[in-house]
């Protein structure tokens, strides 16, 4: 089972390094980083990814995975990514979309019609890819997985590898990495956040919100099938 992880600039370290854990301990798997040249990437925070591949020595995979992060906004306007992201997802038996990396899997082509979800705060903008954004934590839609918010894609990761490999094979990996998470609040989603928290993070994120939105109603046009019914660039 051979993967390849997308690595493009800006991209959210956790979205790639917690399903990166889970499927690098899964048994038969081969993983390569993919970049657009075999310079470090930087994400979102910093750190720094060498990569294995780039965009033209890639290999074909059984499984795309493509991260999210604020990265993810150039990403959908870059036609190498978007044709990359679409002809290798087209060409593999699965397809996983971390957090907003399932953006650029709507820039593709690839989620029209399709359940699909992303970080809660991006996910209504999948509707101009012509997806049906869900609240879900995890989705799955036929050869399509797509996860929530940047942990998400660890519990998301442990599901891939139940389908690919067998729920033993991932409840092995779970206990491996001593997965049982128990966080130190209530929270995490606005459904389950104090109210005051959720307006506060709204209020702090909206500038980013209205340029993500620009952003994805631009990639909306060039998207292949064209916009949603009744989006436009406006």
């Amino acid at each position: 089972m051979h993967v390849n992880i997308l690595l493009f600039e800006g991209l959210t370290q956790l979205d790639m390094t917690g399903p990166y854990e889970v499927l690098a301990a899964a048994p038969g798997f081969s993983i390569d980083f993919v970049a657009k040249s075999p310079d470090p990437v930087r994400s979102d925070r910093g750190l720094c990814f060498v990569p294995t591949r780039t965009l033209a020595s890639a290999l074909p995979c059984d499984l795309l995975v493509v991260p999210g992060g604020p990265g993810t906004d150039d990403a959908i306007l870059d036609p190498d990514w978007v044709a990359f992201t679409r002809r290798q997802a087209l060409g593999a038996r699965y397809v996983f979309g971390i957090c907003t990396g399932s953006l650029l899997l709507g820039a593709a082509g690839l989620l029209r019609g399709r359940r699909a979800a992303s970080h809660w705060r991006a996910r209504e903008l999948l509707a101009h890819f012509g997806a049906v954004p869900t609240e879900a934590r995890l989705c799955v839609d036929g050869n399509v997985f797509t996860a929530g918010g940047v942990t998400s894609g660890i519990d998301m990761a442990l599901k891939v590898v139940a389908t690919l490999c067998g729920d033993e094979a991932a409840k092995l990996i779970q206990l491996q990495i001593e997965y049982d998470p128990e966080p130190p609040f209530p929270g995490g989603t606005p459904r389950t956040s104090e109210p005051a928290i959720v307006q506060r993070y709204l209020a702090q994120s909206q500038a980013r919100f209205e340029q993500r939105s620009a952003k994805v109603r631009q990639a909306a046009l060039n998207a292949p099938g064209g916009p949603a019914a009744g989006d436009s660039a406006a």
